[in-house]
């Protein structure tokens, strides 16, 4: 797999991340990619070789080996990777999908841009955004269990008893690298769980700070209809009331009316 493309896909998604969703993405690339590719990939390199039965029955080490790993860690962690970082395109799409609306616009003749900025997580791209981080932590979850499901809670043991056919009788096997394979499946297991917790923390600053946005706004709205309201109480003539943006460009004296004023 050629992952300095996959790296260079992603790192477009940078400039549209908050500053957790940059942390993630330097998580997911230094602690899990670079792992990966490094050192992981070479220690499962020769999984089903190590993995050595005290007996010469044909095919009873075969059989075994599918029996306790049905799906190899590397290969799960692949997976993991591929479909982890799969949500993050969608925000890529969307701004895309932006800019082609923009320049289509602009191609008609239309002065008026539709956006201020196609990259700006607003509207509809800011539900894109939250959707995506949704399903980043579902993933996560997701093959975190399987993993669990799978080798028992993330556990390797040095010797496993096997009787499946066509197995004489039950034998002894034995798994290569047991403790490295041990050390690397927690570390594989901690960047993933930093990872859905970076995700939960984006989640909660994305909601957070769009309700005190809407909050704000709502304050906003509630002190000029006030302030509206008791300029139209104060002033006398019916058609004098406008609006504050109106009142706000007259002179002081003008907004009340002639026996409220100054001699």
């Amino acid at each position: 797999m050629d992952w300095k493309t996959f790296q260079a896909l992603l790192s477009g998604v940078n400039k549209y991340s908050t500053a957790f969703g940059r942390i993630w993405l330097s998580v997911v690339f230094v602690f899990r990619v670079m792992v990966y590719v490094v050192a992981a990939e070479r220690v499962w390199s020769d999984d089903q070789k190590d993995f050595d039965c005290n007996t010469k029955q044909p095919g009873c080490a075969n059989v075994c080996y599918d029996h306790y790993f049905p799906i190899s860690h590397i290969r799960l962690w692949a997976l993991q990777l591929i479909f982890v970082t799969c949500p993050s395109f969608m925000v890529m799409m969307h701004v895309a999908y932006r800019d082609e609306r923009e320049r289509k616009n602009a191609k008609n003749g239309n002065k008026d841009k539709l956006y201020d900025n196609t990259g700006k997580r607003h509207g509809g791209l800011w539900w894109t955004y939250l959707l995506s981080l949704f399903v980043k932590t579902g993933i996560e979850i997701s093959f975190l269990y399987i993993l669990h499901k799978i080798y028992d809670s993330f556990y390797l043991p040095r010797l496993v008893k096997c009787e499946v056919s066509p197995c004489p009788n039950q034998v002894d096997c034995y798994i290569g690298h047991p403790t490295e394979k041990k050390v690397f499946t927690y570390f594989m297991v901690g960047a993933s769980a930093l990872c859905i917790v970076l995700n939960v923390c984006e989640i909660v600053y994305l909601v957070s700070k769009r309700i005190a946005h809407i909050a704000q706004n709502t304050r906003r709205k509630q002190r000029n209809m006030a302030l509206n309201e008791r300029y139209s109480k104060e002033n006398s003539c019916n058609d004098c009331t406008l609006p504050m943006f109106q009142l706000e460009k007259q002179p002081f004296g003008s907004q009340f009316p002639g026996h409220l004023q100054a001699p």
